[in-house]
Formats: structure tokens, C-alpha cells, sequence
């Protein structure tokens, strides 16, 4: 017996005979259905359009089961600036291989004393640190600070800036940094297997928009596929000076 249809039907004060008329079909065929018999796709529809409700409010098995969250997903934050500071603390003292920052300027990072001391700690344990910052003389950083509604000058003097903070990495060993001119879609803020990954998007600085936190949980999750642009990108940087 279908409880869930008939009892959408005594909420809507509707009869059998009521939907019958409005699809068209013998009242039986409703008796039929009441009664467990699934109707075919287009009188569900038909049905379910008629009492404002889902299909798969009247009928649960009529619609495919929903894929589950990744397992690499650790957590989900609406805007940058609303990633707990312990989590960045984590992530970098968390970093026993490799510590790699792929961004525009990265500034908020760069002004952290803090975790700049963090990740210098790791260099000196000897975990590889590469970043990757917008070559701020490039098209690509001026149509980002444009697209930032800050202006092309002002997204080029974060960059300078957060270089000048930079420096007491840059004379660790297995330290590098590497100016790139890429469009970015997201920042990558790597240890090891763990991301925080910062969409880029239009017309938003990158402190409002949203960060995902990711764990690897092997070759075919979406892991391999930020770190495959990682590499693509340091790839093709220039060393600067």
C-alpha cells in the first residue's frame, strides 16, 4: 500500500476520482496505485507536480540514492577569514615532506610571524617548502586585482609586499619561491597530503571566498588532481631573484 501517496492526498483534500480526472486515466489505475503499484514516470511527475511535493516523497525508491560527501572533505568554510588559525597552525606543523603555497600574494600568510616561524621550524627539520606567488608585473595579477575590485596596482604592491615578508624563508635550505603567470581558479595551501584549497571567484577577494579542507585518501580523489597543478605551475615559474 502507497501510505505516502495516500495520505499526501487526504492533506490536499483531493479523492482518487480527483486525480484521476486531472491525469486522465480510470479511477481503478488510482485504486492500483494506492494501493502499491508505482505509476509510470510521466503520471508521477504528474502527481507530484499536482500536490507540490517531491517524487521522492511519494515514492522513496523511484529515485536514485545520493552519493555521500567525499571522505577527503575535512570541512567546508564559507570564507577564508573563517578558517580557524589553528587549523593553518596544523596543517604547517603537520608537514613532514613537503610544505608547498601556490597563491596570487598570499599576504595574510606572509604577515603571520607566527606561522612563518612554524613553517621556517619545518624547513629546518628538513621538509621541502616551495611557493609560488603572481609575478607582479603580469597581465594575470592585474586582471585578478581587477577582478578584486582593489585595481591591478594595488594586487601587484600585496605581492611586493608579501615577498619583503618572505625573505627569511627564502635563505633556509630546501626553501624556494617561484613567481608564476597563471590564471588561478583557487589558492593551495599544501602539507604533505592535506590541503586548504581557496576558491577564486569573480568579483570576490580571495579572504571572502570559500576554503575546502581536503585529506588525500588515495589516487582517484580530487587530491591528485590539485597537486598535478601544483607541479604544472612550478613547472613553469620563473625563479625570479
Amino acid at each position: 500500500m502507497s501510505d505516502n501517496l495516500r495520505y499526501a492526498l487526504i492533506r490536499a483534500h483531493l479523492r482518487p476520482v480527483d486525480i484521476a480526472a486531472e491525469l486522465g486515466v480510470d479511477p481503478k489505475t488510482v485504486d492500483r496505485w494506492l494501493k502499491g503499484r508505482i505509476p509510470y514516470p510521466r503520471h508521477r511527475w504528474a502527481i507530484a507536480e499536482l500536490l507540490n511535493l517531491d517524487e521522492g516523497e511519494l515514492w522513496p525508491d523511484t529515485v536514485p540514492r545520493r552519493q555521500g560527501v567525499s571522505n577527503e572533505i575535512l570541512a567546508v568554510y564559507p570564507h577564508r577569514w573563517a578558517v580557524p588559525h589553528a587549523v593553518w597552525q596544523d596543517l604547517f606543523e603537520s608537514a613532514t615532506e613537503e610544505i608547498g603555497i601556490l597563491a596570487y600574494s598570499s599576504l595574510f600568510l606572509a604577515e603571520d610571524a607566527g606561522l612563518i616561524r612554524k613553517i621556517a621550524e619545518r624547513a629546518r627539520n628538513g621538509v621541502r617548502i616551495r611557493i609560488l606567488l603572481g609575478d607582479p608585473d603580469s597581465q594575470e595579477v592585474a586582471a585578478r586585482g581587477s577582478d578584486e575590485r582593489i585595481g591591478g596596482h594595488t594586487m601587484a604592491a600585496k605581492i611586493r609586499n608579501a615577498i619583503t615578508l618572505f625573505q627569511p624563508l627564502r635563505g633556509l635550505p630546501g626553501a624556494e619561491l617561484r613567481f608564476h603567470r597563471t590564471v588561478l581558479y583557487n589558492s593551495i595551501y599544501r602539507a604533505d597530503d592535506e590541503l586548504l584549497v581557496n576558491a577564486h571567484v569573480y568579483g570576490v577577494p580571495a579572504a571572502d571566498a570559500p576554503v575546502v579542507h581536503l585529506r588525500a585518501n588515495g589516487d582517484q580523489g580530487s587530491v591528485p588532481v590539485y597537486l598535478t597543478s601544483f607541479e604544472r605551475t612550478w613547472d613553469t615559474a620563473d625563479p625570479g631573484t
